[in-house]
Protein backbone atom coordinates (compact mmCIF):
# COMPACT_ATOMS: atom_id res chain seq x y z
CA UNK A 1 0.00 0.00 0.00
CA UNK A 2 2.77 2.57 0.77
CA UNK A 3 3.94 2.77 -2.93
CA UNK A 4 -0.21 3.56 -3.94
CA UNK A 5 0.10 5.66 -1.27
CA UNK A 6 2.85 7.79 -2.09
CA UNK A 7 1.83 8.08 -5.54
CA UNK A 8 -1.79 9.36 -4.68
CA UNK A 9 -0.93 11.40 -1.38
CA UNK A 10 -0.04 14.35 -3.66
CA UNK A 11 -3.30 14.83 -5.46
CA UNK A 12 -5.53 15.40 -2.22
CA UNK A 13 -4.10 14.22 0.98
CA UNK A 14 -1.02 16.72 0.64
CA UNK A 15 -1.98 18.58 -2.34
CA UNK A 16 0.46 21.44 -2.58
CA UNK A 17 -1.44 24.46 -3.12
CA UNK A 18 -5.51 22.95 -1.52
CA UNK A 19 -3.63 21.77 1.52
CA UNK A 20 -0.12 22.25 2.11
CA UNK A 21 -0.39 26.56 0.97
CA UNK A 22 2.93 25.92 -1.10
CA UNK A 23 3.56 27.27 -4.06
CA UNK A 24 1.41 30.01 -3.79
CA UNK A 25 3.26 32.52 -6.55
CA UNK A 26 2.99 30.50 -9.23
CA UNK A 27 -0.97 29.60 -8.43
CA UNK A 28 -1.65 33.27 -8.28
CA UNK A 29 0.33 34.49 -11.23
CA UNK A 30 -0.34 32.04 -14.11
CA UNK A 31 -3.67 30.87 -13.39
CA UNK A 32 -4.97 33.12 -15.57
CA UNK A 33 -5.71 30.48 -18.20
CA UNK A 34 -6.00 26.35 -18.50
CA UNK A 35 -3.13 26.62 -21.18
CA UNK A 36 -1.32 28.76 -18.70
CA UNK A 37 -1.74 26.22 -15.34
CA UNK A 38 -0.92 23.19 -17.66
CA UNK A 39 2.61 24.47 -18.84
CA UNK A 40 3.53 25.32 -15.35
CA UNK A 41 2.10 22.29 -14.05
CA UNK A 42 4.41 20.06 -16.51
CA UNK A 43 7.14 22.05 -16.10
CA UNK A 44 7.41 22.06 -11.64
CA UNK A 45 6.43 18.32 -12.39
CA UNK A 46 9.58 17.45 -14.89
CA UNK A 47 11.94 19.42 -12.84
CA UNK A 48 10.46 17.76 -9.25
CA UNK A 49 10.80 14.58 -10.86
CA UNK A 50 14.56 15.12 -12.24
CA UNK A 51 15.44 16.70 -9.00
CA UNK A 52 13.77 13.70 -7.05
CA UNK A 53 15.47 11.20 -8.97
CA UNK A 54 19.18 12.89 -8.54
CA UNK A 55 18.69 13.70 -5.26
CA UNK A 56 18.28 10.40 -4.23
CA UNK A 57 20.75 8.59 -5.98
CA UNK A 58 23.47 11.00 -4.34
CA UNK A 59 21.74 11.55 -0.94
CA UNK A 60 24.72 9.48 0.61
CA UNK A 61 27.81 11.05 -1.29
CA UNK A 62 26.81 14.94 -0.09
CA UNK A 63 28.03 16.14 2.90
CA UNK A 64 25.14 17.30 5.23
CA UNK A 65 26.32 20.96 5.54
CA UNK A 66 26.42 21.75 1.66
CA UNK A 67 22.85 19.92 1.22
CA UNK A 68 20.45 22.44 0.17
CA UNK A 69 23.22 24.04 -2.14
CA UNK A 70 23.69 21.00 -3.63
CA UNK A 71 20.05 20.53 -4.25
CA UNK A 72 19.49 24.05 -5.56
CA UNK A 73 22.12 23.10 -8.11
CA UNK A 74 20.55 20.08 -9.01
CA UNK A 75 16.95 21.95 -9.25
CA UNK A 76 18.73 24.94 -11.53
CA UNK A 77 19.75 22.57 -13.72
CA UNK A 78 16.58 20.65 -14.78
CA UNK A 79 14.94 24.44 -14.77
CA UNK A 80 17.38 25.32 -16.93
CA UNK A 81 16.97 22.27 -19.29
CA UNK A 82 12.81 23.55 -19.02
CA UNK A 83 13.64 26.82 -20.29
CA UNK A 84 15.27 26.24 -23.12
CA UNK A 85 13.10 23.21 -24.36
CA UNK A 86 9.94 25.37 -23.94
CA UNK A 87 11.38 28.30 -25.06
CA UNK A 88 12.39 26.74 -28.27
CA UNK A 89 9.77 24.52 -28.92
CA UNK A 90 6.23 26.57 -27.10
CA UNK A 91 7.93 29.76 -27.25
CA UNK A 92 4.26 31.82 -26.83
CA UNK A 93 3.58 29.43 -23.58
CA UNK A 94 6.87 30.40 -22.34
CA UNK A 95 6.78 34.13 -22.65
CA UNK A 96 3.19 33.88 -21.10
CA UNK A 97 4.68 32.17 -18.06
CA UNK A 98 7.44 34.79 -17.69
CA UNK A 99 9.80 35.09 -15.33
CA UNK A 100 7.48 32.04 -12.87
CA UNK A 101 9.64 30.16 -15.22
CA UNK A 102 13.05 30.18 -14.02
CA UNK A 103 11.69 30.96 -10.35
CA UNK A 104 10.49 27.40 -10.47
CA UNK A 105 14.39 27.05 -9.10
CA UNK A 106 12.78 28.98 -5.69
CA UNK A 107 9.67 26.45 -5.63
CA UNK A 108 9.02 25.75 -1.97
CA UNK A 109 7.60 22.38 -3.21
CA UNK A 110 10.35 21.16 -4.90
CA UNK A 111 13.12 21.83 -2.57
CA UNK A 112 10.77 20.67 0.10
CA UNK A 113 10.65 17.37 -1.71
CA UNK A 114 14.29 17.13 -2.48
CA UNK A 115 15.25 18.41 1.01
CA UNK A 116 12.31 16.18 3.44
CA UNK A 117 11.75 13.38 1.16
CA UNK A 118 13.82 12.66 -1.76
CA UNK A 119 17.07 12.73 0.76
CA UNK A 120 15.66 10.66 2.93
CA UNK A 121 13.79 7.17 0.60
CA UNK A 122 14.76 5.47 -2.22
CA UNK A 123 14.74 6.03 -5.96
CA UNK A 124 11.29 4.56 -6.26
CA UNK A 125 9.19 6.21 -3.56
CA UNK A 126 11.05 9.51 -4.75
CA UNK A 127 9.65 9.02 -8.14
CA UNK A 128 6.73 8.43 -6.93
CA UNK A 129 6.40 11.02 -4.70
CA UNK A 130 7.58 13.46 -7.73
CA UNK A 131 4.88 12.26 -10.17
CA UNK A 132 2.11 12.13 -7.21
CA UNK A 133 3.25 16.42 -5.99
CA UNK A 134 3.52 17.20 -9.89
CA UNK A 135 0.28 15.86 -10.72
CA UNK A 136 -1.31 17.40 -7.54
CA UNK A 137 0.02 20.52 -8.15
CA UNK A 138 -0.87 20.27 -11.94
CA UNK A 139 -4.43 19.94 -10.61
CA UNK A 140 -4.39 22.78 -8.15
CA UNK A 141 -3.44 24.97 -11.08
CA UNK A 142 -5.72 23.63 -13.56
CA UNK A 143 -8.74 23.83 -11.35
CA UNK A 144 -7.69 27.28 -10.74
CA UNK A 145 -7.52 28.54 -13.78
CA UNK A 146 -10.39 26.92 -15.35
CA UNK A 147 -12.68 28.95 -12.40
CA UNK A 148 -10.74 32.40 -13.24
CA UNK A 149 -10.91 31.75 -17.37
CA UNK A 150 -14.78 30.72 -17.86
CA UNK A 151 -15.79 33.02 -14.86
CA UNK A 152 -13.62 36.24 -16.30
CA UNK A 153 -13.47 35.17 -20.25
CA UNK A 154 -16.51 33.24 -20.65
CA UNK A 155 -14.37 30.85 -22.06
CA UNK A 156 -12.47 27.67 -21.41
CA UNK A 157 -9.54 26.81 -23.62
CA UNK A 158 -10.95 29.21 -26.33
CA UNK A 159 -14.45 27.19 -26.31
CA UNK A 160 -17.54 29.61 -25.25
CA UNK A 161 -18.76 27.97 -21.97
CA UNK A 162 -21.39 30.54 -21.99
CA UNK A 163 -24.14 32.24 -24.09
CA UNK A 164 -23.53 36.04 -26.00
CA UNK A 165 -25.63 37.75 -23.35
CA UNK A 166 -22.94 36.69 -20.81
CA UNK A 167 -21.16 39.11 -18.78
CA UNK A 168 -17.74 38.19 -17.92
CA UNK A 169 -17.05 38.93 -14.14
CA UNK A 170 -13.02 40.94 -14.79
CA UNK A 171 -12.57 40.50 -11.47
CA UNK A 172 -11.74 37.27 -12.18
CA UNK A 173 -8.54 37.62 -14.11
CA UNK A 174 -7.17 40.09 -12.12
CA UNK A 175 -4.80 39.03 -8.87
CA UNK A 176 -7.63 39.77 -6.33
CA UNK A 177 -9.93 36.85 -8.35
CA UNK A 178 -6.70 34.85 -8.18
CA UNK A 179 -6.97 35.33 -4.22
CA UNK A 180 -10.67 35.11 -3.87
CA UNK A 181 -10.18 31.86 -5.61
CA UNK A 182 -8.18 29.99 -3.90
CA UNK A 183 -9.41 30.74 -0.54
CA UNK A 184 -12.62 29.30 -1.89
CA UNK A 185 -11.42 26.24 -3.51
CA UNK A 186 -9.31 25.76 0.23
CA UNK A 187 -12.28 26.29 2.60
CA UNK A 188 -13.89 23.67 0.14
CA UNK A 189 -11.72 21.10 0.54
CA UNK A 190 -11.13 22.08 4.24
CA UNK A 191 -14.99 21.35 4.67
CA UNK A 192 -15.06 17.95 2.44
CA UNK A 193 -11.57 16.92 4.56
CA UNK A 194 -13.57 17.73 7.99
CA UNK A 195 -16.99 15.85 6.89
CA UNK A 196 -14.49 12.83 5.67
CA UNK A 197 -12.99 12.69 9.21
CA UNK A 198 -16.42 12.99 10.68
CA UNK A 199 -18.03 10.32 8.77
CA UNK A 200 -14.61 7.97 9.42
CA UNK A 201 -15.14 8.62 12.94
CA UNK A 202 -18.86 7.68 13.11
CA UNK A 203 -18.00 4.80 11.07
CA UNK A 204 -15.16 3.43 13.68
CA UNK A 205 -17.70 4.52 16.16
CA UNK A 206 -20.62 2.00 15.10
CA UNK A 207 -17.77 -0.88 14.21
CA UNK A 208 -16.41 -0.33 17.88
Amino acid sequence: MRPLGELVKGIYRENPVFRLALGLCPALAVSTSVENALGMGAAATFVLLGSNITVSLIRNFIPAKVRIPCYIVVIASFVTTVELVMGAYLPELAKSLGIFLPLIVVNCIILGRAEAFASKNTLGISILDAVGMGIGFTFALTLIAAFREVLGDGKLMGYMVFGPRFQPVLLMILAPGAFITIGLLMGYFNVLDARMKKRKSEAEEKRG
